[in-house]
């Protein structure tokens, strides 16, 4: 009887403390593209979730999103390997990103849990500047 009582105890404080107790939650949410085709691009948030890493065996040509609106909030040329992309641009909601290799076009998803902060220029500056090509990489220091 004693057990058992204390088994409730033990069920109902961890029910509440699920409730109270969450880790930090990271900024965004990444909804991976798990088709075979697409394997060739690696696509992964980095460890505080505020920039989106895109890496390829082939060039990604082009990387567009769509907003929850349906209107395009980013659409640039990416011409590389590899690529971050600060998720501070963004707004907050689901973001349908397409990244095209040509001729395919692998699509997922990131949602925008909460607003990301935005660096100040003085951080842009104090900030090393790295710049990847395909066959090298080029680092230079503002200073």
């Amino acid at each position: 009887m004693k057990n058992l009582i204390r088994i409730c105890l033990v069920l109902i404080l961890v029910f509440l403390l699920s409730f109270t107790l969450q880790a930090q939650e990271g900024y965004a949410k990444l909804e991976k593209n798990r088709n075979i085709q697409a394997k060739g691009l690696l696509h992964y948030l980095n460890k505080t979730k505020d920039t989106l890493i895109l890496k390829s065996d082939k060039k990604i040509n082009y990387l567009y999103s769509i907003n929850k609106e349906y209107g395009r909030e980013l659409d640039f040329l990416v011409d590389t390997t590899y690529y971050r992309l600060p998720l501070n641009k963004l707004s907050k909601g689901k973001h349908v990103f397409v990244a095209i290799q040509s001729p395919m076009r692998i699509v997922f998803v990131v949602r925008i849990l909460k607003d990301i902060p935005k660096e100040t220029p003085e951080e842009v500056i104090a900030e090393d500047i790295v710049a990847v090509e395909p066959v090298r990489v080029v680092h230079a220091n503002n200073e």
